[in-house]
């Protein structure tokens, strides 16, 4: 935990230097001086973090000093973020300034206010001075920090994992009878057909300590397994996957074969040599890897055994499992409360007498049901009871959290705590938060993002599509009806701004538009209420708003020159986009304004009152977008070319009663028409009598159709025929549409034929 305190610390030290030199404001005197020597000093002290936190155990004046550290890493991100702040007010005060008319910014460059010169001073006095009280707590920390003697991370290797092997004792397996003979039926070849090509993989995947390993261990050395195979190879692969140690550990595992290869050539081709046209069995045991291309190094060698070879693989990922393209993948569960029982009795009460056993059976019982099925706990708690003798230690156990004690913790960490030091220091601690939740409860996985955001700990290096920085818990949700206040507009580190809900809110305050770290903003209200609300071009500095924003009232625009200042081009973290117009005619100009980024994914367009489409709906701006929905734009007398975009799946078409007539305009231009769309909908489009395609070459029209939704259209005569016979249509809806009911009609429509071939069609008489 401090060493993911500290590692927040220093991207926060780093980040407030480059933001105070980049906005070339200067409020801490020297301020990269100052960075370098904290920075330093952090980072030697981090270094020895690891070794502090594994001997806090045992030395109670080394648990004093990592908690004092803890301490000063929390004070020191506060002060981090006060400066932070200040800067940033500092900068939007300047562009204010710079925004007032010409006769009072001259006046307040020759007479500045001496309220605002005295907040600077004071502000730059109190972040010094808490800066200088953390240096002298760091040198204090600093200098304790030699005399423990820590080790160094930088020259430490890092903790390996145990290394497994094929031996087992199979006097201490209990309860994974059915499991082995699943396992075993796929190996020889009693449950399933033969592959003459490809490898055959079986996959077994289950989370740390739940025996994976064991199951593996107890096919592998079965007798009929012995005799099945002509080479039998166990290798221990483990983390980072490199292809030329699994080989070299393949090579050695062949017995008289040369064992001073170490080029990855080398070693192929030496291992095509020994199991070349031989049934072999390989066993991969606790595979990480996700990457394709260095898999490919290895099974490229293997492809040259028998038919019927196996490749046995354990992993705790089913990513890998996927990856590596597994032919059978065995989900391993934890074992049944009886089996927990017994394998625990097994351990626990070794070398006990039958007296003992009854007097401890019924502790014993709850016990074992503490490790909740799982094996490798069972095992660990097992041991350590085999060392206690009398009913008194028993109770205590039962009573205690025993299993966070030193002395049983040693020895489950290496197998269930290796997925969490895998962790990157940031996922630690959002791990570690959640441990301020009591036990069992339900956390809202979007409310824990969002906390851990508040906390810091998600990272983002600025390209990836990711849960922004948070430097504030201040969240403002669902808010209540009553109007939000213009000091909202102060709360300047704001992220979560929550007003899906707030139904009755006619506008949003001006200074909502400073909010420049706001991530989220359910609902943007363009205002006709004065000077005091937001217009469309306070959108402006809003560029790290993500996942969706509804714009609403946007027929209350006046101005295009307005939109244009929104510059939703640059909101390239939005996914959706919602256009709310007010079916208000004389908008093409605003629309047009409003065209979003490259990236956007999912597009609703609300009552759009003009006749004609803006042109980035029907072109390569929308090269992404995947769900559109036009709903209520009642003027419009026909359909934009939405066939030309490439990666839209879903399409729904609602309630424009201006549209009589569908045809080719609606494909556009493009060779394939609708590439990748899977589901339309087409409701009550009250006007519309004919839909058809008229095409003089022939064009792939909607390859991947899938559903065809068609509902209160009561006027349309018929579908085109490209549509219902040509696509990979699935299912079709008919409701509330009389006409094409009867047309299509199984039983007694004339044109039941052409829909025969759909597996699912369904009718709602209107």
């Amino acid at each position: 935990m401090a060493d993911v305190l500290l590692s927040i610390v220093l991207e926060q030290l780093a980040s407030v230097a480059r933001q105070q030199i980049e906005q070339e404001v200067r409020l801490v005197v020297g301020v990269k001086k100052e960075v370098q020597y904290l920075t330093k000093v952090l980072q030697t002290i981090r270094a020895v973090v690891a070794d502090a936190e594994k001997r806090q155990v045992t030395e109670e004046r080394v648990k004093v000093w990592l908690e004092r550290l803890k301490d000063m890493a929390y004070q020191m991100e506060d002060v981090v973020d006060e400066w932070s702040t200040a800067v940033l007010k500092l900068q939007i005060e300047r562009v204010e300034n710079a925004a007032m008319p010409k006769k009072k910014v001259s006046f307040c460059c020759i007479i500045p206010s001496p309220f605002i010169c005295f907040k600077q001073v004071a502000s730059r006095h109190d972040i010094a001075h808490k800066i200088k009280d953390i240096k002298e707590q760091l040198d204090d920390i600093e200098r304790e920090r030699t005399r423990f003697n820590f080790v160094s991370s930088w020259s430490e290797e890092r903790p390996r994992r145990l290394i497994t092997t094929s031996a087992i004792d199979i006097s201490e397996v209990c309860g994974r009878d059915i499991d082995k003979d699943t396992i075993l039926d796929h190996l020889l070849g009693r449950s399933c057909q033969e592959k003459s090509v490809g490898l055959y993989i079986i996959s077994i995947v289950g989370t740390g300590g739940m025996g994976k390993t064991t199951l593996a261990q107890l096919a592998y050395n079965h007798r009929e397994v012995e005799t099945h195979f002509d080479k039998r190879i166990w290798v221990y692969v483990s983390d980072p996957f490199d292809p030329i140690r699994v080989c070299r550990a393949i090579v050695e595992a062949l017995p008289k074969e040369c064992r001073y290869l170490h080029d990855l050539e080398a070693l192929q081709q030496k291992i095509r040599t020994c199991i070349g046209g031989k049934k072999f069995l390989l066993v991969l045991d606790d595979v990480w890897t996700e990457n394709h291309q260095l898999w490919e190094q290895l099974k490229s060698t293997l492809s040259c055994g028998a038919v019927g070879s196996r490749i046995l693989v354990t992993t705790r990922k089913e990513s890998v499992v996927e990856m590596m393209r597994t032919t059978y993948m065995h989900s391993l569960g934890k074992l049944s409360e009886d089996k927990s029982q017994a394998l625990f009795y097994q351990i626990a009460f070794y070398g006990k007498n039958r007296e003992k056993m009854e007097d401890f059976q019924e502790i014993g019982e709850k016990i074992a049901d503490k490790c909740k099925g799982l094996p490798l706990a069972i095992k660990t708690l097992g041991n350590l009871m085999r060392s206690k003798h009398n009913r008194e230690e028993w109770e205590n156990v039962l009573c205690s959290e025993v299993w966070k004690l030193d002395v049983f913790g040693r020895d489950i960490s290496p197998a269930l705590l290796l997925s969490y030091h895998d962790l990157p220091p940031e996922i630690k601690c959002c791990f570690s938060f959640c441990a301020v939740f009591p036990k069992d409860s339900v956390i809202e996985r979007d409310e824990l993002i969002k906390l851990w955001m508040a906390q810091s700990y998600l990272k983002s290096d600025g390209s990836k599509e990711m849960e922004m920085v948070g430097r504030t818990n201040r969240l403002i949700e669902e808010l209540p009806k009553e109007k939000l206040p213009q000091a909202v507009g102060k709360l300047i580190n704001l992220r979560h701004l929550e007003n899906s809900h707030a139904n009755n809110l006619q506008g949003l305050p001006k200074r909502i538009g400073r909010l420049s770290f706001l991530q989220t903003l359910d609902v943007f209200i363009v205002s006709s209420h004065g000077n005091d609300e937001c217009q469309i071009g306070d959108l402006r500095d809003l560029n790290n708003l993500r996942r969706g924003l509804s714009i609403t009232g946007l027929d209350e625009v006046k101005d295009v020159r307005e939109v244009e200042k929104a510059k939703l081009k640059n909101k390239i973290h939005l996914q959706r986009l919602d256009l709310e117009f007010g079916r208000k005619e004389g908008t093409k100009g605003v629309a047009e304004a409003l065209q979003p980024h490259l990236n956007l994914k999912s597009l609703r367009i609300y009552n759009y009152g003009d006749r004609e489409w803006p042109n980035w709906m029907m072109g390569s701006s929308l090269a992404q977008l995947k769900i559109l929905d036009l709903v209520f734009c009642i003027r419009c007398p026909c359909l934009p070319h939405l066939g030309q975009l490439p990666a839209l799946e879903k399409l729904g078409i609602w309630y424009m009663s201006g549209v009589k007539y569908i045809g080719s305009e609606f494909l556009g231009s493009s060779s394939t028409v609708f590439p990748k769309l899977k589901e339309l909908t087409i409701s009550n489009l009250n006007e519309l009598k004919q839909w058809e395609i008229k095409e003089k070459e022939e064009r792939s029209i909607m390859p991947c159709l899938n559903h065809l939704h068609m509902t209160c259209c009561p006027k349309l005569e018929g579908l085109p025929n490209q549509v219902l016979q040509r696509t990979t249509l699935q299912k079709l809806d008919i409701t509330f549409s009389l006409i094409l009911e009867q047309r299509y009609r199984k039983d007694i429509g004339e044109d039941r034929h052409k829909i025969s071939h759909i597996p699912q069609v369904e009718y709602l008489p209107g």
